[in-house]
């Protein structure tokens, strides 16, 4: 009596899974020796099964963007969108290289759609406010500026865009109240305004 050896079609779909969930330890260990080239190949392996594999595709992105090389880092930020297109962060991410790429309008309409996700995403509001800056839409970009700032009051990057456009849009008594609010928790942040600026901030904090 012969015995069937041959894998099914339903073994051969467990098979890809578990070498796809052996890849991606295996990268994350490499990745925690520090090992960037080895995990990045190893997430390459994973594509080669999975092209749609989320973790894959946003850790190449990363490393893609930790090398400054921009498109490519975008090419696998799109792809890991279009498997979550309800992840806010997954339009963040597309939005952050797109601003830094000069892409103002595609920034702002993946920061808005990550806003229209989770409306508290305070990095994304942020971003916003650098794309509206970039554009010269300066009291849109003081309104995404000030809800980060409540999202996130004591960071001190956005208060500082918001001195910066206080002082483009000829204001600058708002811009000195704003030095003075952060020379209360970041002194060198305020300093470095003062420098920028021209304005001084006498007497105590």
């Amino acid at each position: 009596m012969s015995v069937n050896t041959h894998i099914s079609p339903a073994n051969a779909s467990t098979a890809f899974r578990s070498k796809c969930l052996w890849l991606k330890f295996k990268a994350k260990t490499l990745l925690v020796f520090g090992l960037r080239a080895k995990a990045h190949e190893t997430f390459q392996e994973i594509l080669d099964i999975n092209p749609s594999d989320a973790l894959a595709l946003n850790s190449l992105a990363y490393e893609e963007l930790n090398n400054r090389r921009l498109v490519q880092a975008l090419s696998y930020f799109e792809r890991a969108l279009a498997q979550t297109p309800n992840n806010a962060n997954a339009h963040f991410n597309v939005g952050f290289v797109c601003e830094e790429l000069g892409r103002s309008q595609e920034a702002e309409i993946a920061f808005k759609a990550a806003l229209q996700l989770d409306e508290k995403l305070d990095r994304a509001w942020y971003g916003l406010g650098l794309v509206l800056v970039r554009q010269r839409r300066l009291e849109e970009s003081l309104k995404a500026f000030k809800r980060n700032t409540e999202l996130q009051s004591m960071s001190p990057f956005a208060w500082y865009q918001i001195a910066r456009v206080h002082m483009e849009l000829g204001q600058p008594d708002e811009a000195l109240s704003v030095m003075r609010h952060l020379r209360g928790f970041e002194p060198k942040v305020a300093a470095q305004l003062e420098r920028e600026t021209g304005l001084k901030l006498d007497g105590p904090v």
